[in-house]
Order: C-alpha cells, then sequence, then structure tokens
C-alpha cells in the first residue's frame, strides 16, 4: 500500500483539568483505493474493529472525521458492563468539538452476540446523541454495532432518521 492511502490516526483521551485531548496511542489506517476516507459501514467497520477483538464487556467508540471523511481522532467514549456501557452525548461531543471534527460514527459491541438489531436503549441513546450532534453542527454518520468479525449499520437498517 503506497504511503498516500495511509493515514496515522491517533486515540484520544480528554484532561479534564486543561479540557484538551491526550494522545494515548496511534495507528495507521490504511482504506484500500479510497485514500483514507470512510466511505461506507464497511470502510467504518474496519477503522476500529481491533479495538474490540476479545472484549467481554460492552464498550462504545467514537471515530471523529474531517469534511472529507477522513479520520481525524478515536476516542473510547464508555467501557460498560456485560450488557450495558453508560454514555452521554456531551462526552462524544466533547471530543467532537476539541478534533475539530465534521462529523463521526459510533460503535459499540455487544459481547453476547446478539448484534444483528438494536435493543431499544440503543436506539434511543443513538437518537438523542443526533440530535445533540445537530444542534452544535457536528453529524452522526452512522452507529455500528459489532460483534467479533461481524457488525450491523444503524444507518443501513433505517435506525438513523
Amino acid at each position: 500500500m503506497s504511503r498516500n492511502q495511509r493515514k496515522r490516526v491517533d486515540i484520544v483521551t480528554i484532561r479534564i483539568s486543561k479540557l484538551e485531548l491526550v494522545k494515548e496511542a496511534s495507528f495507521f489506517y490504511e482504506s484500500g483505493g479510497e485514500r483514507r476516507k470512510i466511505t461506507n459501514p464497511r470502510n467504518a467497520f474496519d477503522f476500529v474493529k481491533t479495538m474490540f477483538k476479545g472484549l467481554d464487556r460492552e464498550m462504545m467508540v467514537a471515530a471523529y472525521l474531517n469534511t472529507k471523511n477522513e479520520p481525524l481522532a478515536v476516542s473510547k467514549i464508555s467501557i460498560g458492563s456485560l450488557n450495558s456501557s453508560i454514555v452521554h452525548p456531551r462526552e462524544i461531543l466533547k471530543a467532537a468539538i476539541l478534533s475539530n471534527a465534521a462529523s463521526f460514527i459510533l460503535y459499540h459491541n455487544h459481547p453476547s452476540g446478539d448484534y444483528k438489531a438494536p435493543s431499544k436503549e440503543d436506539i434511543s441513546i443513538t437518537k438523542r446523541i443526533k440530535e445533540a450532534g445537530e444542534v452544535i453542527g457536528i453529524q452522526l454518520l452512522d452507529h455500528l454495532i459489532v460483534y467479533e468479525d461481524r457488525f450491523m449499520s444503524m444507518k443501513e437498517h433505517n435506525y438513523l432518521f
């Protein structure tokens, strides 16, 4: 893969005392011929799938993108229990603002393996996050539910309206 098709993407957390992003780690993102863009749910899943390998608890992750849908940063939003994860729109949007993101994609896993249909809670929080993002002009592009090497796109299944 040529160098212009790879991009280093930072995994970040927010330092509250100074309200700044702190780089925890980074990785190279290779997107085939798409030149580092996330253009569909498969690209979106491939971008973060290694972060979900072997998890026994739910985890919520957000990927923040620029106006060309190129990744700027990734943030672990919440790590929960076997079947739930506490998340609030402000935690997601705080990192989006600090990343200067134009849009974002949400991901969370279902360790139980039931990834094919979102729960009522998944649908409700996704709607709240989408509406909060619209207020400040940062668009939620999709929310993927992940299980091992499989995923379900809430956008493709018309849960994002």
